[in-house]
């Protein structure tokens, strides 16, 4: 690599590492929102909402294509973020 384009990478290095700076805030933010939704539910059962995960999987995939990125990446990206944060509700309703 030049020492041009170096140079290049590593300002978007930067760039990146502010960018995942806001999304640990914002992944701080969801996981209070959930900490609130799984005191809401009053069995194991209500956690896994097929359904919904679809709609949220349809949405996503039609404002990725607005916004003209790759629908696969955002999917992916939202399916782990959502079976990651069952996981997470389960792990915290065992201790309810």
């Amino acid at each position: 690599m030049s020492p041009k384009n170096k140079k290049k990478l590593s300002i978007l290095r930067v760039k990146l590492d502010k960018l995942d700076d806001k999304l640990i805030n914002l992944i701080k933010i969801r996981t209070s929102l959930v900490n609130q939704v799984v005191k809401l539910k009053e069995t194991k059962n209500e956690i896994v909402d097929k359904k919904r995960i679809s709609i949220i999987l349809k949405k996503i995939k039609r404002k990725s294509i607005l916004k003209k990125i790759d629908p696969d990446i955002t999917k992916r990206i939202w399916k782990n973020m959502i079976w990651s944060y069952i996981n997470y509700e389960r792990k915290i309703f065992k201790k309810k």
